[in-house]
């Protein structure tokens, strides 16, 4: 301070650069009022540090709840609403100069766009002529001397239904001898499972291959020939009887050769047989020397279609041409060689492909829009996408091969509690989703985007919770509907997100190739299947036994039911209804030293509940009550 009291040279820079803390509505109205006030903090503001917004005062609007909780909410509103300005998340490539030299080359060699514009339509025409004639031969090889062109089948196909569906006696699936076709089998049956339990004498077979027997004919003389009961499903047992190659699927002749007894249980390529110790009336065998050179070739087509979207994933930086030229070829190669649906011709398949499509563009036009652009707009990691993205997407896309090793069949609560390992996978997808959900979370908050995406979920889950509320349907998730839940939340450029994005954007495809927009809200009849259905189980009292005979009474049926129908060794037998039918059935044993096994279940009309388990009479004439619970 100089000596007249005025502040010195120094001091008034100083003080220059001090400024009141005041709020800016704030004016003293006389030197008296402003001597009243407290004294006002003086901060340096070239010093200070900017308050981060997780610290900031809360909002008036928060007034209202107590203060303690005042400043949590606000802390937690100002880091749901992200930094200020956002961090959009690019991804820097690796070694960019490798990862741009494919388009920056095409660029080189063809600078003008009508010239690349040709380029690729002719590429697109390649790979159209080359899957479409691979397709081609594959459909129309194997043609098989003096039985013509093999039927293409499916892998579930089989001679005989389950239960009561072959009508009595099994007269509605005859015949049962001296008949014989050329089938196709696909690729990859052996992965097929029961998933409904079903009955072959006292056993139950679930989540397990359908075949049953494949032990030598002695009774015919074909001792090198596995006979198997008519219900298997004929493309497994073609597989465990060496005919057909699980890889590469194949054709052969089916004959089949009549009622048989003793289906023994055996191991052979990869496929256990379940066994059954009493007769059939129907069978099958496979003729030797019948196999052709017919492949399913989805593997080769594979190789062109991963190859084609491979050049295109690294040639091609507009994320519009890049995920539409991806998602048909995609869509078309699922639909028609890697996963197609259960058609006998590829006619059919494609009539029912093409109708798929159309639907499935317009929903993959609005993923494009909200959730992949977003993502690859600006990105130049060529190879990067590739791999992630395209690859990740292949990988969704061949869920036969890579999902469905997941032990989860269905995502239904029954198929949980019942497959053998789904409880445990089933927790480790969630703690997967769970930890890629948290890192999500993250960096849609880095982008400020969070906010939004909260409500978007929050009106999703509201929506789902409306549908599981209505009665009389069940809410099933199917793989187009999970991708289309949790696609949103991908599109960002990050990484991971590139990945994740892939694989979902591949299930949807898989989804709708094979199975078609399939209602998320069935009925409990449609969601069972040809499972059990619950429903009242017929009470009866210990049978009348001969030496040659077995007799069989029981009470009348409950309402709605009027009669009943019984399986013996899984074929009907008997059907009778109240006041038609004497409630009366007498068995005679079809062969001596031989178990015989007996279901029992009512029936409203034509229609038929559930049956018991199977009551055993054994080869030495004692009655084995059956256990208690339902079978089919």
């Amino acid at each position: 301070m100089g000596p007249d009291g005025s502040p010195s040279r120094g001091e008034g820079q100083r003080s220059s650069e001090l400024q009141p803390r005041i709020e800016e509505d704030y004016e003293f109205t006389s030197p008296t009022e402003a001597t009243t006030e407290p004294l006002v903090e003086l901060v340096d503001t070239e010093s200070a540090l900017p308050i981060p917004r997780w610290a900031e005062e809360p909002s008036p609007r928060w007034q209202w709840l107590p203060i303690s909780l005042q400043k949590i909410t606000q802390i937690t509103v100002n880091w749901v609403e992200g930094p200020r300005p956002p961090r959009i998340q690019k991804v820097a490539p690796f070694f960019p100069s490798i990862q741009t030299a494919p388009p920056r080359f095409l660029d080189h060699v063809l600078p003008k766009r009508k010239h690349k514009t040709s380029l690729f339509m002719g590429f697109y025409l390649c790979w159209l002529l080359a899957f479409v004639l691979l397709l081609h031969r594959s459909a129309n090889s194997g043609k098989i001397s003096g039985y013509g062109m093999p039927t293409e089948i499916s892998c579930f196909a089989s001679y005989w239904n389950g239960g009561n569906g072959c009508g009595l006696n099994g007269n509605n699936c005859r015949p049962f001898s001296n008949s014989s076709f050329a089938f196709r089998c696909p690729a990859n049956c052996a992965s097929v499972q029961v998933l409904n339990p079903r009955a072959v004498g006292a056993q139950e077979v679930v989540y397990q291959q359908y075949v049953i027997g494949g032990s030598t004919g002695n009774e015919l003389g074909l001792a090198s020939d596995p006979i198997y009961r008519g219900d298997s499903f004929v493309c497994q047992a073609a597989i465990h009887a060496g005919m057909v190659n699980n890889e590469d699927g194949g054709c052969g002749v089916v004959s089949l050769v009549g009622g048989q007894s003793n289906f023994v249980s055996t191991f052979r390529n990869g496929i256990k047989s379940v066994g059954f110790d009493s007769t059939f009336p129907l069978s099958f065998t496979f003729i030797p020397g019948t196999s052709s050179e017919c492949k399913d070739l989805r593997w080769p087509l594979l190789a062109i279609s991963v190859t084609f979207t491979c050049v295109l994933s690294l040639f091609i930086t507009s994320p519009a041409i890049f995920f539409a030229s991806i998602f048909t070829s995609m869509f078309f190669h699922v639909g028609l060689a890697s996963d197609p649906p259960n058609f006998g011709d590829y006619y059919s398949i494609s009539s029912v492909i093409v109708g798929r499509f159309l639907p499935a563009a317009f929903v993959a036009f609005v993923l494009y829009r909200y959730c992949v652009r977003p993502q690859l707009s600006g990105l130049t990691a060529q190879v990067e996408k590739t791999v992630l993205w395209l690859g990740g997407c292949w990988v969704g896309a061949l869920n036969n091969y890579t999902f469905d090793l997941i032990p989860i069949s269905r995502l239904t609560p029954h198929d949980i509690q019942q497959q053998p390992g789904a409880k445990v996978a089933l927790l480790v997808i969630v703690l997967i989703l769970f930890f890629v959900i948290i890192g999500q979370i993250f960096f849609l908050q880095l982008e400020g985007r969070l906010p939004r995406f909260l409500a978007l979920y929050a009106s999703m889950a509201i929506s789902i919770g409306l549908l599981v509320a209505i009665p009389g349907l069940n809410l099933r998730i199917h793989h187009y509907f999970l991708a289309i839940l949790l696609l949103p939340g991908t599109g960002i450029q990050t990484r991971p997100s590139l990945l994740y994005q892939g694989i979902l954007v591949g299930l949807f495809i898989n989804g709708i190739a094979r199975w078609g927009f399939d209602s998320i809200l069935q009925t409990s009849a449609e969601l069972l299947g040809d499972g059990q259905i619950g429903s009242v189980l017929p009470s009866i009292v210990a049978p009348l036994i001969t030496s040659t005979n077995i007799s069989f009474a029981w009470m009348s049926p409950p309402r709605p039911y009027d009669g009943i129908s019984i399986l013996v060794n899984d074929v009907e037998r008997y059907r009778g209804y109240q006041g038609y039918d004497d409630p009366l059935f007498t068995w005679g044993r079809e062969k001596e030293g031989q178990r015989e096994y007996f279901r029992f279940g009512y029936m409203s009309g034509s229609d038929t509940g559930d049956y018991t388990k199977a009551g055993t009479w054994e080869a030495d004439g004692k009655w084995t009550q059956m256990r208690s619970g339902p079978s089919r």
